[in-house]
């Protein structure tokens, strides 16, 4: 029996030939194996209502390969021919990659057609992750639509349906985790914004029904436009099918003859254990995929928003930039405010110079005030929006997103410029490495405030709108990474609302959310956690009031929840009181300290952000770190895995009290003080 294995950190991934050649078909998702698996034998069907193709785990299949049940690929020429018959058409080839890791290519075609689809598959030993991915090719004289073009699926064995987690929300409510039973049918989400979204992360993880621990498969898209992953389950079978790629409901890609298109990828893992042994399966592939995870890139930051809004004033920034770098402060940063005709959110987005009532002699001023203070300096910029109020809408009309005819709907007071016309792309290229070059800026927070409601045609052709902005947006960052190396780039979208792997791979930071407010915010990171790990996690401590969960908060409280993270500082620096600020300088100094264990640790979470008491704990070798809150008087013992049950340990906490135990103990369970009263801290060191 030919089979091909590709072998991941903690298992591996095994296909072979489908019957008949009609692609691959997956042998063995999981654990290590003794022995080759046994080839899946599809379920036994009704006689002529069902084929076979149908109902087999198929790595990739097209619409016209499967006829009744999800496909892939859906395709249709120019001439009317619909539907791809996709067969294997030469040597399936497994290699091993430079960097030690497996890639297996499997070239597909319909020769009826013309379309040759080749399938990718990669594993690497140092994590459990399988990505996938398609580049389809066009080899006919007419042109071919491809009304979806996803880059295969995973096949799942759940069993007889799967519990599905997904992650959802809006904004002020990022991924929220949530359960759905899937007996059978299928299971969909997405978003049609142009962006990722608030509305949804683009992962789902899959179990056995009713079974909240044990193996896993989680399923996640690299993708920053318009998505949808798709969750299939068909009656009386044994697997549940997992696809996804962009929305098939917002555009339609077309491939001219010659054509060639790569789908995003579809990343996929195995996992064995409850949700926090899923997260850090993902986390560990997330940190091959950063260019880095130490501190360079994701410092203790302040910004000025909140202490000033629209009203930026050189003398008072520096005023702030003096407390903040008293704090221990590792990078100011400007936010709006800053630019030509920006007194509001009504007018200047667009004309990104130096406003010369603010700043007569730049920015550069300011940044070198900055870093006299020992910090370094960065800003806000939102290079994809422009106010109707700006000199380069007036100069520009015909570069936003509309649909010609309609009138033009703003949101925020804002249109989104078409990133994926060419001279839009080159302008947003040639204004960031002007602002990059003006002063000694650092670090940059790309933001993205509203959705691309009116993404349309403005000529014929034009409805893959979503894909040329999302690939235009890519290569913008990708500058930023090849030409400025030494800036740090947080993304951001009116909060979380483009965070996805691609986003990962090409930024340092992203904002999770908008709401700062401590509790609500607590929350976020909790699921936000669950996928993405904590040395993206940007997290402020700032004075706004929670907008869902409005239990008052110490501010203890505030800095333990940003010290979950990549701490950031959001306050009024002017209005805090001595006292204020010596405790802020101490939970700054703290967290200098563990911030190692914190990004590069393994999490595991204890309780839930809305019971009595919860915590987080990050294991660094001989180290770990314990976050912890609670409610009224709710106790809590924090159960500290992945230490040595022979080691004696020192146990400081944050409120002062101080111990040692055994590492036997300290699994069993840590009593958590509480001298903070709401909230405490744990560093935790090997004697």
């Amino acid at each position: 029996m030919t089979t091909w294995t590709l072998p991941t950190a903690s298992g591996c991934y095994v296909v072979g030939p489908a019957p008949g050649g009609l692609g691959l078909v997956l042998h063995h998702w999981g654990g290590p194996l003794e022995d080759d698996p046994a080839p899946p034998t599809p379920p036994r069907r009704a006689a002529s209502f069902v084929r076979e193709e149908d109902l087999l785990p198929l790595e990739a299949t097209a619409l016209g390969t499967r006829d009744v049940h999800a496909a892939e690929i859906v395709a249709r020429r120019a001439d009317g021919l619909r539907g791809l018959r996709l067969e294997i058409a030469g040597e399936v080839a497994l290699s091993s990659d430079d960097d030690g890791g497996s890639h297996l290519v499997c070239p597909l075609a319909d020769e009826v057609a013309q379309v040759d689809v080749e399938l990718h598959l990669r594993s690497h030993p140092a994590h459990d992750v399988v990505t996938k991915w398609a580049v389809v090719r066009n080899r006919s004289p007419h042109a071919v639509e491809l009304l979806r073009a996803w880059g295969g699926a995973f096949e799942a064995p759940t069993g007889a349906g799967a519990s599905v987690e997904t992650r959802h929300g809006a904004w002020s409510r990022e991924t929220t985790p949530a359960l759905v039973d899937l007996p059978a049918g299928t299971f969909s989400t997405g978003s049609r914004q142009g962006i990722t979204s608030h509305t949804a992360a683009p992962v789902v993880t899959v179990r056995p029904r009713g079974v909240p621990d044990g193996d896993a498969w989680s399923v996640a898209l690299a993708w920053s436009g318009s998505w949808r992953l798709a969750v299939d389950v068909v009656p009386f079978t044994r697997h549940v099918r997992v696809s996804g790629g962009p929305d098939d409901e917002s555009g339609v890609l077309t491939l001219p003859p010659g054509g060639t298109l790569t789908t995003p990828v579809l990343a996929g893992l195995w996992a064995h254990g409850d949700g926090d042994a899923v997260a850090h399966a993902w986390h560990t592939y997330q940190r091959t995929l950063a260019r880095g995870t130490g501190p360079e890139h994701r410092p203790v930051v302040y910004n000025s928003w909140y202490a000033t809004t629209f009203d930026v004033r050189v003398e008072h920034q520096l005023a702030l930039a003096d407390v903040a770098a008293d704090l221990g402060v590792e990078v100011f940063v400007l936010d709006d405010g800053w630019f030509r005709g920006r007194t509001s959110d009504h007018a200047g987005l667009g004309d990104w110079q130096p406003d010369p009532a603010k700043f007569p002699r730049g920015l550069a001023e300011l940044a070198d005030g900055v870093r006299e203070r020992g910090m370094r300096f960065g800003v806000w910029v939102e290079p994809e929006a422009v106010n109707p109020d700006s000199d380069l809408y007036r100069d520009h009309p015909d570069w936003v997103h509309h649909v010609a005819g309609r009138p033009l709907r703003t949101l925020r007071n804002q249109l989104v410029l078409d990133l994926g016309l060419p001279e839009v792309e080159a302008w947003v290229v040639d204004t960031l490495r002007t602002l990059l070059t003006s002063a000694d800026i650092t670090y940059l927070k790309w933001d993205m405030n509203r959705t691309i409601a009116d993404g349309g045609q403005t000529r014929p052709g034009g409805d893959d709108w979503s894909w040329r902005h999302t690939h235009a947006y890519y290569r913008v960052m990708e500058v930023l990474r090849a030409e400025f190396p030494h800036v740090t780039v947080e993304a951001c979208s009116g909060g979380g609302g483009r965070i996805d792997l691609a986003v990962l791979e090409r930024s340092d930071v992203v904002w999770p959310s908008d709401e700062t407010g401590p509790r609500d915010r607590l929350a976020i990171q909790h699921g936000f956690s669950g996928v993405y790990p904590a040395w993206t996690m940007s997290s402020w401590v700032t004075d706004e009031p929670d907008l869902l969960d409005t239990v008052p908060v110490s501010l203890d409280f505030r800095f333990v929840v940003a010290s979950a993270g990549v701490l950031g500082i959001g306050s009024d620096l002017l209005a805090w009181d001595d006292a204020t600020r010596a405790r802020a300088r101490e939970h700054v100094a703290r967290y200098l300290r563990f911030r190692d264990v914190v990004h590069h640790g393994r999490l595991r979470r204890h309780g839930a952000p809305d019971g009595a008491a919860y915590a987080v704990q990050h294991v660094l070798g001989d180290r770990a770190v314990v976050l912890a809150w609670r409610r009224g008087d709710g106790a809590l013992a924090v159960p500290l895995a992945d230490l040595d049950a022979d080691a004696t340990y020192r146990v400081a906490w944050g409120s002062g009290a101080e111990a040692e135990h055994r590492g036997a103990e300290l699994a069993a369970g840590l009593a958590v003080p509480w001298g903070w009263g709401d909230c405490d801290v744990a560093e935790v060191v090997r004697r």
